[in-house]
């Protein structure tokens, strides 16, 4: 899966958890036990869970908001069916995208259309609306996929094509590696401006991205610069996550952040 769709996918699950989670909260006090649907493609995972009582029937039944756990392979799995179902072209969707192709821009502004949300609903694996009718997330005919889908994916969309932020704005008063708050901070580009030709040449980033940067005491920034050479750092450490993976960085980070000045 190409960078830009895996990181749309895991956007596109936190949306959906979203809405899993916050309608079992709403309909918590009628909340029916239901066994779990079975995918043709895949069985979902099972887990201990918490059993109370309906107060109304007496029945016995299950709280998904008991075990987080689970919900969170639930939820897993209805967005890993749903995504893949989608359009190419939405699964890779940004802000970049809609800025370059108009007729992209006007199919997926928002809102959707009401065609535009059938033709995604009708796409949806069956598992999926087997396995939210179990889990009592919809309840055909009074609820269907698209009635459930249609916020996810408008909050899916608002969030992959939102506009890239201004940078200058971003800055914190930690150093986002050390994380000592007391000393001066400085930015550093987290894709070096000595290789922007280089990168928009060979596709390694989007333009949006050229400007990003990290807010860095000066003795991590020294040190982020002696780690990798600009190209290094603009291909594989562009990002503040991906520098702080590094064990030497971590290391580094330990020390440097048991060092205090001594006052004048």
């Amino acid at each position: 899966m190409a960078d830009t769709e895996h990181d749309n996918f895991n956007t596109f699950r936190d949306c959906l958890f979203t809405a899993v989670a916050d309608k079992f909260s709403a309909s918590e006090p009628k909340l029916k036990g239901k066994r779990r649907a079975t995918s043709t493609k895949n069985n979902l995972p099972t887990s201990s869970r918490s059993s109370t009582k309906d107060e109304e029937t007496g029945d016995s039944h299950t709280n998904p908001l008991d075990n987080p756990a689970e919900l969170a392979d639930f939820s897993d799995f209805i967005a890993s069916e749903a995504f893949e179902t989608l359009p190419q072209e939405l699964k890779r969707l940004s802000f970049k995208a809609l800025q370059d192709n108009v007729s992209l821009s006007e199919k997926w502004s928002l809102p959707l259309s009401l065609s535009t949300l059938e033709c995604l609903a009708e796409s949806i694996s069956p598992s999926v609306c087997d396995n939210l009718t179990a889990y009592g997330l919809i309840q055909p005919p009074k609820s269907d996929v698209q009635s459930f889908l249609s916020p996810v994916f408008t909050a899916y969309i608002a969030a992959v094509t939102s506009s890239p932020p201004k940078w200058t704005e971003t800055k914190t008063t930690t150093c986002e590696i050390c994380e000592r708050d007391w000393i001066p901070m400085t930015y550093h580009h987290l894709i070096p401006k000595q290789t922007h030709a280089k990168v928009l040449k060979r596709g390694w980033h989007e333009e949006s991205k050229l400007n990003s940067v990290a807010w860095l005491c000066r003795a991590c920034h020294s040190f982020v610069h002696k780690m990798a050479s600009n190209e290094e750092l603009a291909r594989e450490w562009f990002t503040v996550d991906r520098i702080c993976d590094r064990e030497d960085v971590q290391k580094w980070a330990q020390w440097v952040g048991r060092v205090r000045w001594k006052k004048s």
